[in-house]
């Protein structure tokens, strides 16, 4: 159930796409000449003794030459998405995600769209206001959206964690704080100018990705629309099999994340619905439904909480997460009811956050389906409650 793929094997992997996001600045698609300092400041070296592949502590698999190889499943004209492991259509295949930034205020809602992202990430917007959040939405296939949002500002946090998909982050402004990381080689990002939608709203709270907003983008900027030289690859690993955590004997029973205290403001909890095998998302004391979707609800197959430590900036409630970090903090995995302890590291800004058993220091696998990530600031890690 779990990859065998070792703390040592997993060191190897993120020098070697840190090595590689260093000469990708010579030959990227975009014309962007700045000077790359993207991990300056914040990153943890990890420890360079490394054995080799295969050597006396290795713990890679090996299989026995009497095994056949399995034999991969085709299917015409489609592969499987690197966000979720879902068959979706072939064209998509080097198409780059978009990371879109949605409003998480009441009046903010009903949002649009959400059911269509492949990822999402609710993080606290600021420690003003209650501890509000900020969801951020990873779509593979944008091309197919009609209207998603409302959309607002982003955060540092939020360029980091779209460059692990080399996704176009989607936003409008945001604080100074952004401006030496929306400056990054690697990063790329449309700000405001989307559609606006009559919604008998205030301004802020009318701005949509909508319909051919994204193609119009991409043909005026500098941004190819593929994966450019600062892609680190796929991170996730994906089990082959629908994974059942009940066969951990550390796992425990969670049909109910309830993240209330953590994230005050908005109430957010995560339910089991054992009619899909999926958590419903549920805020201000509702299940979150999406209007452009006749109120279909939001729910995810994976649920991954990490404990990540924050700054705070200003008595504004301004923040950054520190969501590089290789010191194994704190996370859980969950999935079909039960949930596992597992750490989390991050090695650079544009390379993937990886998620270790915490028991055994390998790679996890995670089911096929949606994700839902939540940065758990590190001060409220204990008020989580999984029943």
């Amino acid at each position: 159930m779990r990859k065998c793929i070792s703390k040592k094997v997993i060191a190897i992997l993120l020098l070697t796409a840190m090595a590689a996001g260093t000469v990708a600045g010579c030959g990227k698609k975009e014309n962007d000449t700045r000077q790359d300092n993207s991990n300056s400041s914040i990153v943890i070296p990890v420890d360079s003794e490394i054995d080799e592949p295969g050597g006396p502590d290795s713990t890679e698999d090996v299989t026995p030459d009497s095994a056949p190889p399995e034999e991969e499943e085709v299917r015409e004209g489609m592969y499987r998405s690197e966000l979720t492991n879902e068959w979706i259509d072939e064209d998509l295949k080097d198409q780059r995600p978009v990371a879109i930034m949605v409003d998480n205020e009441s009046i903010a809602l009903p949002h649009y769209g959400l059911t269509e992202a492949d990822i999402v990430y609710e993080i606290m917007n600021s420690t003003a206001n209650n501890r509000v959040t900020r969801l951020m939405a990873v779509v593979k296939d944008w091309g197919a959206i009609e209207r998603f949002g409302s959309i607002r500002s982003t955060r540092q946090t939020n360029i980091m964690l779209a460059a692990e998909w080399n996704a176009v982050l989607c936003h409008d402004g945001g604080p100074f704080y952004i401006d030496e990381w929306i400056a990054r080689n690697y990063s790329a990002n449309f700000s405001g100018g989307f559609t606006r939608v009559k919604n008998g709203k205030a301004y802020e709270f009318t701005e949509y990705v909508c319909a051919g907003d994204l193609e119009e983008r991409f043909s005026n900027s500098r941004y190819s629309t593929e994966y450019n030289d600062y892609y680190p690859g796929p991170h996730y690993l994906f089990s082959n099999t629908e994974l059942d955590l009940s066969d951990d004997a550390d796992s425990i029973a969670c049909t109910e994340v309830d993240l209330s205290a953590v994230f005050p403001h908005n109430e957010s909890k995560l339910i089991y619905n054992e009619e899909t095998g999926t958590y419903d998302y549920y805020e201000y004391g509702e299940a979150h439904l999406d209007a452009q979707h006749d109120d279909a609800p939001l729910t995810f197959k994976n649920l991954l909480l990490q404990d990540t430590t924050f700054a705070q900036l200003d008595p504004n409630g301004y923040l950054i997460y520190n969501a590089i970090d290789t010191s194994e903090r704190s996370a859980y995995y969950i999935t079909n009811g039960r949930a596992i302890e597992v750490v989390w590291v991050k090695e650079s800004e544009t390379s993937p956050t990886i998620y270790l058993d915490k028991q055994t220091g390998e790679q996890i696998e995670i089911n096929t389906g949606k994700t839902y990530v939540a940065l758990i600031p590190s001060d409220s890690w204990n008020k989580i409650v999984l029943q």
